[in-house]
C-alpha cells in the first residue's frame, strides 16, 4: 500500500470532532434601545427611543450565516421626551398601541461581511402589517462580562431605514417625514435555557386582532388622538 493511499484512508476513518452548536444568548433589556429619527415638518429630525426589548439570538462569530434573531419591541414604551408627543405617536392614527402594543422582528437570514459585520434580513411587524427590512449590524464585543455574574456576553450596533406608510402609519404627511431611521444599541447574555419570546396574538387579517379567548380580559382603553 503506498503512503499517499494510506494517509487517505486514516483521514476517511479517522474520528473528526463535531462542530459545536452556536450559542444562544438572550436580550438584556436594560443595555437594548431602539432610536429612531423622523423628519418633524421639514424643521427638524425628532428623536425618540423604545426601550425594554426582549428576546433570542443564536450566534457563532465563526459562523454568521447561522445566526437567527427574534425580538419583541414594546412600542407602548416609546418617549419622545414629550407626553403630549408620546400621546399622539401611540393614538390609533399613527401607532395604535392600544391595538398593537409590540413590534416583532424575526430574521429570516444573515448575510456576512467581514468578521464583525453582517446584514441580517428580517420580517418586520408593526401595526398588524409584515415587511422586509435589512439591518447592518456590527458587532462591538463578545466576551465575559466584567462585572457579576461574569456571564459571557455580546454586543451589537445596528443600523436601518424604514417606510413608515408602508406599515400603513401614513396620517399627518405634511408634518411627518415617510423614512424612518434606527440606530440600535443591544447586548445579549449567554443563556442555554433562553426560549423564543412568546408567540405575538394571531390576526385575521392586517389590522383586525383576534378577540382573547379569555372574554375577561379587560379591552385596551383608547388613547386619545391630538396633531403631532
Amino acid at each position: 500500500m503506498t503512503p499517499r493511499l494510506t494517509l487517505a484512508l486514516l483521514l476517511c476513518t479517522a474520528p473528526w470532532p463535531a462542530l459545536a452548536a452556536p450559542d444562544t444568548y438572550r436580550l438584556d433589556p436594560v443595555h437594548t434601545r431602539v432610536q429612531f429619527a423622523v423628519e418633524h415638518a421639514g424643521f427638524s429630525h425628532a428623536l425618540g427611543t423604545v426601550s425594554g426589548s426582549e428576546g433570542v439570538l443564536v450566534f457563532d462569530p465563526q459562523d454568521w450565516p447561522a445566526a437567527s434573531l427574534n425580538v419583541r419591541v414594546p412600542i407602548q414604551r416609546l418617549d419622545l421626551g414629550d407626553e403630549a408627543w408620546n400621546k399622539a405617536t401611540l393614538a390609533r392614527n399613527l401607532l395604535d398601541a392600544g391595538r398593537y402594543p409590540e413590534a416583532r422582528f424575526v430574521s429570516t437570514r444573515v448575510e456576512p461581511v467581514d468578521a464583525n459585520h453582517a446584514n441580517v434580513i428580517g420580517q418586520l411587524t408593526l401595526r398588524g402589517v409584515t415587511r422586509e427590512i435589512t439591518l447592518a449590524v456590527t458587532l462591538n464585543a463578545l466576551k465575559r462580562h466584567p462585572m457579576p455574574p461574569f456571564r459571557r456576553t455580546a454586543g451589537f450596533s445596528a443600523t436601518a431605514t424604514l417606510s413608515r406608510s408602508a406599515f400603513g402609519v401614513d396620517a399627518w404627511p405634511s408634518m411627518i417625514g415617510d423614512a424612518v431611521q434606527l440606530r440600535i444599541e443591544a447586548e445579549a447574555v449567554r443563556d442555554r435555557n433562553a426560549a423564543d419570546p412568546p408567540e405575538a396574538p394571531p390576526v385575521d387579517a392586517p389590522g383586525t386582532p383576534v378577540p382573547p379567548a379569555d372574554s375577561h380580559s379587560p379591552s385596551p382603553q383608547p388613547v386619545q388622538e391630538t396633531t403631532p
